[in-house]
């Protein structure tokens, strides 16, 4: 089937009248309001053919387009913060706030990044990348402008999935507690247009955000306040009514003021109640209910597979493929782990904080559906409830990418490591991610891990490696971690039978001379070149903890000089880790770490990373020999 981008004609030929005089949101406010749905028809068209070149975050941004427009159009940006959670949904704001040229080099090296960035623009007033942190951001800005009198409006723009999250519920109940001028976009995108969106609905969400109602119950709360009876029953009035027709109470309770649920893509609607709720004074929440991938129909079919996108055929909605035969990501290896496990042993439970397809959990949801927990954006409930799981006699695997477990990392010592509990982490996107940037480097698990007594920490090097060291990390009876890259590997050859490797122990994959290569995990493949052009010895560590001292021992006395190359931060690394033993044992073998640099990536490629932090092949033979002159 053949898709148009949209169904405008004008735009097959890349013409848009509109969307080209916007150079920022004060060209906007020059438009009438008239012009708006047609503006949002040319952005929409705009951001499917940009991104089928580039790739991105697509069905996010796709509905989010109008409920951005008014925000543009109806407040001072960028005197007025605009605070994006998490930063799927921002493309329709760059493109807005100038920055619709640069959109051919989104999240390419030295391009656009495909999150906010407050380096990045002056619209962007908080950088995101996590989820659920808006609202705490927005609010902390309120209360810095009421602090220094400033006539400065603050507005989060969060979806259902970040409101799933505590920290979410943290800043509302603050600042439901504080009475602070602060508006919070609920960006529902989920669920379907339910009966509540409909004429009945958009006339008590106009009625209770107009001034007349506001002023009358602000003005009726003072009075009945005074008759506590009288008050009481009013109050209870108010909510039994508002409870029947919208699902607001919630936020009630909390403090807010709640409007809605409304059509986010009725821009006239959603204009018409901006308007009202801009100038009420107060915590507030506007819940709009949108589309993921609206106007585009391979996008509205499956949200979550144009989630976050390669490049694609605009035209048909396929998705351009970089798979070859005999190849698999790492995430593919883990899926086929997990679900043959899962057969195997009814104990083993499944948890991801809301990462199912990215985790490679889909199969095992499919076959294991008893065994499966999604709990939602919760990364610290995640690991929580896997001790929980692990204290009742089951053996929880959670799957968790490296960036986000940052979020866990109380639990994990609290929970988990101090109570010596029996759980696997199976922690995707470690080391370098590429086009997602720092937000979602998976840098610092090493490290943060590392000082953890009683956890084990293992770094394939390949599938089969990653294969038998997430059996090791199943069969071992404490917490363990296995960290994988976002990267390809030739499939495991031996899967049918679980071999564990011993905890511990490295391997020497070849043996050279004057220079021993001690390799912590994928790059090993990149080693093996260095290590055939320069004649060094080659070192598969495979664990960090507990790291093999006899290995280092023996390589340290029968070499001149020691490198350890590493895909994570080199500040208490593997190679630190390396480092230490040579101390303890009084080795003075010269030692050269190679890794993730004291720096935050820029984002690009994988491959053009690795060459910014000098983790190639070419650098790292100049690293090697300005080290050893060799």
């Amino acid at each position: 089937m053949v898709y148009r981008a949209y169904p405008l004609d004008l735009m097959i030929n890349n013409n848009s009248p509109i969307l080209s005089q916007i150079e920022s949101p004060s060209d906007l406010r020059l438009l009438d309001e008239k012009d708006l749905p047609l503006l949002a028809e040319e952005l929409r068209a705009f951001i499917i053919e940009s991104l089928s070149k580039t790739g991105g975050h697509l069905a996010s941004g796709l509905g989010s387009i109008e409920i951005t427009i008014a925000l543009h159009y109806l407040f001072n940006t960028p005197n007025d913060h605009l605070i994006w959670d998490v930063g799927h949904q921002c493309y329709p704001h760059k493109i807005l706030t100038g920055r619709r040229d640069q959109m051919s080099g989104l999240r390419q090296k030295g391009g656009l990044s495909g999150f906010p960035k407050i380096t990045e623009s002056e619209y962007d007033h908080f950088g995101a990348g996590h989820s659920s942190t808006s609202i705490s951001a927005a609010l902390g800005m309120a209360i810095g402008a009421a602090a220094q009198d400033k006539d400065r409006k603050a507005v989060a723009i969060i979806g259902d999935g970040g409101m799933t999250a505590g920290m979410a519920y943290e800043a509302l109940n603050h600042a439901g507690a504080i009475d602070t001028d602060l508006l919070v976009i609920l960006n529902d995108n989920e669920m379907s247009i339910s009966p509540n969106v409909g004429a009945m609905s958009k006339y008590l969400s106009r009625i209770w955000s107009g001034k007349i109602y506001s002023n009358m119950r602000e003005g009726s709360k003072k009075i009945l306040r005074r008759m506590p009876t009288a008050w009481e029953l009013a109050r209870r009035a108010e909510e039994h009514v508002k409870g029947m027709v919208v699902p607001g109470t919630l936020f009630e309770e909390l403090g807010f003021t709640y409007f809605g649920p409304i059509d986010g893509h009725d821009l006239s609607e959603v204009m018409r109640l901006i308007k009202n709720l801009k100038d009420i004074s107060g915590p507030r929440i506007l819940h709009i209910v949108t589309q993921k991938g609206k106007g585009y129909e391979p996008a509205e079919a499956d949200p979550c597979k144009f989630h976050g996108v390669g490049a694609f055929d605009a035209s048909t909605g396929i998705i351009k493929s970089s798979s070859k035969p005999g190849i698999q990501s790492y995430t593919a290896v883990f899926s086929d782990w997990i679900v043959k496990k899962g057969r195997e042993d009814s104990r083993l439970h499944a948890v991801t904080p809301a990462m199912r397809e990215g985790s490679g959990l889909v199969e095992f949801s499919q076959t294991n559906p008893e065994q499966y927990h999604d709990v939602g954006i919760a990364e610290q409930h995640a690991v929580t409830v896997a001790a929980g799981m692990a204290i009742s006699g089951l053996k929880p695997v959670v799957a968790i990418y490296s960036t986000f477990l940052q979020r866990g990392y109380d639990q994990l010592i609290h929970d988990v490591a101090i109570q010596n509990l029996d759980v696997t982490f199976a922690v995707d996107r470690a080391g370098i991610v590429g086009a997602d940037g720092a937000t979602h480097t998976g840098s610092f698990d090493t490290n943060f891990c590392r000082c953890i007594p009683d956890i084990i920490i293992m770094v394939p090097a390949n599938g089969q490696d990653m294969f038998e060291l997430l059996n090791t990390a199943y069969q071992y009876s404490g917490p363990a971690l296995v960290r994988y890259p976002r990267d390809s590997t030739p499939k495991p050859e031996q899967i049918d039978t679980f071999n564990c490797i011993e905890l511990g122990k490295a391997t020497q994959v070849r043996e050279g001379s004057n220079t021993a290569l001690l390799v912590f995990g994928t790059l090993l493949s990149v080693a093996l070149e260095v290590a055939d052009e320069l004649d060094c010895s080659v070192i598969n560590m495979r664990f960090i903890k507990p790291i093999d001292v006899a290995m280092i021992i023996k390589m340290a006395s029968t070499h001149s000089s020691l490198v350890t190359i590493e895909d994570s931060a080199i500040v208490g690394g593997a190679g630190s880790a390396v480092l230490e033993v040579l101390n303890e044992n009084r080795l003075s073998t010269p030692c050269l770490r190679l890794g993730l640099s004291d720096t935050f990536p820029s984002h690009g490629t994988r491959e053009q990373v690795f060459e910014e932090y000098g983790l190639d092949k070419k650098n790292i033979v100049s690293s090697i020999r300005n080290f050893t002159s060799l």
